[in-house]
């Protein structure tokens, strides 16, 4: 079976300064994120193991090992597209209208995602989704990598707020790393991911 690898950044460490500078980009990439890929690659080996030789006595800590390292892999592998330099301040199109008629205007949208990744306790994530069942894109916290989200949910746009993200720039103050994020919103991708989303799902999910 395949296993897990670190993904190339589309861009150089440095290209999205000075919003996030090129240290931590070259951190948060090749440590942080490569020890997620690492984690993903070892509960899957130790779950073999445990299938070969049928002690599953451990398989409560591995289940949670694999959800965690293969949400920080699947995160940030999303993140880092999700950003690009010298970028559109704002979506056009059907994702502008999508969001419009979803929170009111992009202005409150925008409000809502920022006032969500503040509020986020500890370490985790503000999540722009479709959601598959609703039809609609909709805004939700994820806790540490894998917690909070309920199933169905596509990411359009992530935010990774674990200080590890942010604290060799803007030390303890989020918000201006929040700010900040806004300026290197690659909304192409966030477009692309929304009518991807949008199309796959359409009557997926019946009840």
């Amino acid at each position: 079976m395949p296993t897990y690898s670190l993904p190339e950044l589309p861009y150089d460490y440095a290209a999205l300064e000075p919003a996030i500078s090129g240290r931590i980009m070259e951190l948060h990439h090749g440590k942080h994120h490569q020890a997620y890929v690492t984690g993903a690659n070892t509960a899957l080996d130790k779950l073999a193991e445990a299938r070969e030789s049928g002690d599953f006595a451990n398989v409560n800590k591995l289940e949670k090992d694999l959800a965690f390292n293969l949400g920080g892999h699947v995160n940030h592998s999303i993140f880092w597209t999700n950003m690009g330099p010298a970028r559109e301040l704002r979506p056009e199109g059907e994702l502008a209208a999508a969001l419009d008629d979803a929170f009111g205007s992009f202005e409150q949208f925008q409000a809502h995602f920022t006032a969500t990744a503040v509020g986020v306790q500890g370490s985790g994530w503000s999540v722009l989704a479709w959601d598959s069942l609703g039809q609609r894109p909709i805004i939700v916290q994820l806790f540490d990598q894998q917690g909070n989200l309920p199933v169905g949910l596509v990411p359009l746009l992530m935010l990774d707020v674990w200080e590890h993200a942010y604290y060799l720039d803007y030390l303890n103050v989020r918000v201006d790393y929040i700010t900040a994020f806004w300026t290197v919103v690659d909304w192409e991708n966030v477009a692309a991911r929304f009518e991807r989303a949008r199309t796959a799902t359409a009557g997926l999910i019946t009840l």
